[in-house]
């Protein structure tokens, strides 16, 4: 898929119509969202699933395929607070969510071109993710409580520890700790490792701002 070409500029644009209409419908009609979520929380689950046993199939599990990734942390965190409204997931969900799965949609790192099943599945993840996440809070669903930016870039930081970590360890290279995708991303332009840790982090903090400026309580 060639970046923002036309079949990624329609899938964007597909993505964006999805969660605007999810939102609008959860605000508008109370009714809707206990089904909206529910639908959001079970299709995650089912797609994540077929998804490692798609992979695990033919790959075999080792230490460079676990999924210890940023996206797959808060795709379960995004699904169980659709199923549970579990309010400690909500907001690492949200902002480490919705960040991380904006810039991977926005920036595709793709195993396998389109419409083969690794391609489609990255996509409805990702999409997943951020729809699920902007219906929950834009949707009124589970809204922000004071603190939530600081205490989710706290959590994103001492994951990031952990995985480092194992990183160092295992020779893996998760979250992209220790090299950045072979594909073009916004890590390209904070420089080499570990410059890029430190002004990847400093951006992190500063789209959790972004992103907490429309859904801080005004109270």
């Amino acid at each position: 898929m060639k970046l923002f070409g036309p079949l990624h500029l329609s899938l964007l644009a597909a993505i964006a119509l999805a969660g605007f209409v999810l939102v609008w419908m959860c605000r508008r009609f109370e009714q809707a969202r206990r089904p909206v979520r529910l639908a959001l929380g079970i299709g995650l689950v089912v797609s994540e699933a077929v998804w490692l046993w798609f992979r695990y199939s033919l790959e075999g599990v080792h230490l460079w395929n676990l999924p210890l990734q940023l996206c797959d942390v808060t795709l379960w965190m995004t699904a169980f607070t659709c199923l549970t409204l579990a309010r400690p997931l909500v907001e690492f969900a949200y902002f480490a969510g919705f960040a991380g799965a904006a810039m991977a949609l926005v920036t595709p790192d793709l195993m396998r071109p389109w419409p083969q099943h690794p391609a489609i599945y990255f996509s409805v993840a990702h999409a997943g993710i951020a729809i699920g996440i902007a219906v929950l809070v834009v949707g009124r669903i589970a809204p922000h409580r004071n603190g939530a930016v600081w205490r989710a870039f706290g959590i994103l930081i001492g994951y990031a520890v952990l995985v480092g970590t194992f990183n160092a360890i295992t020779r893996a290279d998760y979250m992209y700790l220790w090299r950045k995708p072979g594909n073009a991303s916004l890590l390209d332009v904070f420089g080499p490792w570990p410059v890029y840790l430190f002004a990847g982090a400093a951006a992190w903090l500063a789209l959790f701002w972004l992103l907490w400026l429309p859904v801080r309580p005004r109270s």
